[in-house]
């Protein structure tokens, strides 16, 4: 996707918990599991970077905070395309699922939200500050025997993608 399609269809979390507020909720409630997890960074030759992160959930935006000038803040300072995936937890089980959320990160200059960010949670200072705008936000779960996939896009309806074990193929809700 290029990267001014990309600007036109990102939006923040608050846009995508009022498309789809009970997806968010289980998105949300799944990164709230753990405190780290894992970023994907694009470096300057183009090549993926891979990174852990704690993520925020505050004000209605969800916050990516770094360490000053650490690799993956130039990266988005480079191309701010990412992606994030939540822990997946100590077991093969995932039980609750596994969550990405993809899109671009806008670095936070702006001294009052910094401030307030710093204030509620204490970062190591000083910090770097992304807000994400989401392009894509998807969960990939087991459901009675089959493997269900829901993805949302700015824009576009909730999809839930099922596939079993049979040659049936995927099928997608209506």
């Amino acid at each position: 996707m290029a990267s001014n399609e990309t600007a036109r269809t990102a939006v923040g979390w608050s846009d995508f918990r009022g498309a789809e507020p009970q997806f968010a909720k289980t998105v949300e409630a799944r990164f709230k599991q753990y405190k780290h997890h894992v970023l994907a960074t694009l470096r300057k030759d183009g090549s993926p970077r891979v990174t852990g992160l704690e993520v925020e959930f505050r004000d209605g935006e969800l916050w990516l905070g770094m360490m000053p000038n650490s690799m993956k803040a130039l990266d988005l300072r480079g191309d701010p395309r990412f992606a994030v995936q939540a822990n997946p937890g100590p077991d093969a089980e995932m039980a609750d699922g596994d969550v990405r959320v993809s899109g671009r990160a806008v670095e936070v200059t702006d001294p009052a939200v910094l401030a307030r960010f710093a204030s509620q949670v204490a970062p190591p200072e000083p910090f770097h500050l992304f807000r994400a705008e989401l392009t894509e936000v998807v969960r990939t779960g087991v459901e009675n025997g089959e493997l269900v996939v829901r993805a949302w896009r700015p824009g576009a309806a909730l999809r839930t993608l099922r596939r079993g074990n049979s040659d049936e193929g995927v099928r997608e809700d209506a």
